[in-house]
């Protein structure tokens, strides 16, 4: 079977009981003008909480703008287990690409930090754009599910409050020795929150209050890593992990 167009429907867009939905701004205007998409066609929608399903279209009322009607609706339920990646702030111009990695690879959460080495100041909140990063690669792998974004404020202290949520708590620290690799298994056993340094690593000092808060030390390997690898590395285990669970 062809594998429908995907397009994302907000929440709070999303149609009631009548079945019936309006599909707007550049996502209509895709669908619309560069598919050139007819009334009568069949597209999915989803709206990144598990909700998606098949809708076709039954008006186009303008050139970004198209009325659908819900043929059958389908809910997925929010991941059990999972990672959640804590990233050091960090001026790397892959940070756009390791968005939409979280993406396809199931990710539960990316949360941005304040280290120490951090290099420049970190927004107070996410930027619209690293949501449409998100929306682009649901779209692409089909997933109904958006990660969760957020910015951590209050350095290390931010990250312990973040951690009272979480089943499990690591730090992946280039100090730690060989015995301590990181085990995919750790990644599968619920909502698991992994601590990532930014380029330049975490101090002493940093690795050393995590671990006061309970936080575990885990190593990727003897080399170094940059920072967008570490964190791919990771969600590589967690999803292999997860399939075999």
């Amino acid at each position: 079977m062809t594998r429908l167009n995907s397009y994302h429907l907000p929440p709070e867009n999303w149609p009631g009981p009548d079945g019936a939905a309006t599909l707007d701004g550049p996502e209509a205007k895709h669908l619309l003008g560069v598919l050139r998409a007819r009334a009568g066609e069949t597209v999915r929608l989803f709206d990144g909480f598990g909700r998606h399903g098949l809708f076709e279209i039954s008006a186009i009322t303008g050139k970004a703008r198209a009325e659908l009607r819900r043929v059958s609706e389908m809910l997925e339920p929010a991941p059990a287990c999972g990672v959640t990646l804590a990233l050091g702030w960090n001026k790397a111009s892959r940070r756009d690409w390791l968005l939409e990695k979280g993406v396809e690879l199931g990710a539960l959460g990316l949360v941005f930090w304040q280290a120490a080495r951090s290099q420049g100041d970190m927004p107070k909140e996410p930027k619209e754009s690293w949501r449409d990063k998100g929306v682009q690669a649901a779209k692409q792998c089909q997933s109904a599910w958006l990660p969760e974004l957020a910015v951590v404020q209050g350095g290390v202290d931010g990250l312990i409050r973040v951690a009272t949520e979480h089943d499990g708590c690591y730090v992946l620290y280039e100090g730690t020795g060989p015995e301590d690799l990181l085990e995919p298994g750790e990644l599968a056993a619920g909502r698991v929150l992994v601590v990532l340094g930014p380029e330049g690593g975490l101090e002493e000092r940093e690795v050393a209050r995590l671990r006061e808060a309970g936080f575990k030390t885990r190593s990727l390997g003897p080399r170094p890593l940059r920072w967008e690898t570490a964190a791919l590395s990771c969600l590589a285990l967690a999803h292999h992990a997860l399939l075999k669970t």
